[in-house]
């Protein structure tokens, strides 16, 4: 039983320090091919930053000169899928939290002005972390239109 334990262990920290947060730029074709069949990224989008909290084919956070935008694939199971965007137009607020209980994975709660939200999750060292929160925050005051 410790000899599994220690396996599972092991194994969460291997995945949890093989990702990191990426310029947009080092995302693999492959992952930006996967984003754009999701309908996340258009044609003349581009990422910005992207943090995946599991491996790149199933689950990533990111934004883009566009939008701000959350995927969690559940293999072979279609139905408990998790795939949200929103557009900077459409975001009525964006709010951080960095001390989670449940995930241990600082995320930004983004709220759309239809009052429906959703949470981009993203790991590393916490000025990596807040970097990426920062920067997202400026692209959507930047692009946002004035109300």
């Amino acid at each position: 039983m410790n000899t599994i334990l220690n396996i599972l262990i092991s194994c969460s920290i291997f995945l949890i320090s093989c990702n990191e947060i990426k310029p947009g730029k080092e995302v693999k074709k492959k992952t930006v091919d996967l984003i754009k069949s999701l309908h996340l990224l258009d044609k003349d989008e581009t990422i910005i930053k992207y943090y995946s909290n599991h491996t790149e084919e199933l689950a990533g956070n990111f934004f883009t000169n566009k939008r701000i935008a959350h995927y969690w694939l559940v293999e072979n199971s279609r139905p408990g899928n998790d795939i949200d965007f929103a557009y900077y137009n459409d975001i009525l607020s964006i709010d951080t939290t960095f001390e989670v209980a449940e995930f241990s994975v600082p995320y930004m709660k983004i709220t759309k002005s239809d009052s429906s939200s959703f949470r981009v999750f993203v790991g590393g060292q916490r000025s990596e972390v807040e970097a990426f929160f920062e920067e997202a925050k400026k692209e959507w005051k930047n692009k946002k239109s004035p109300k």
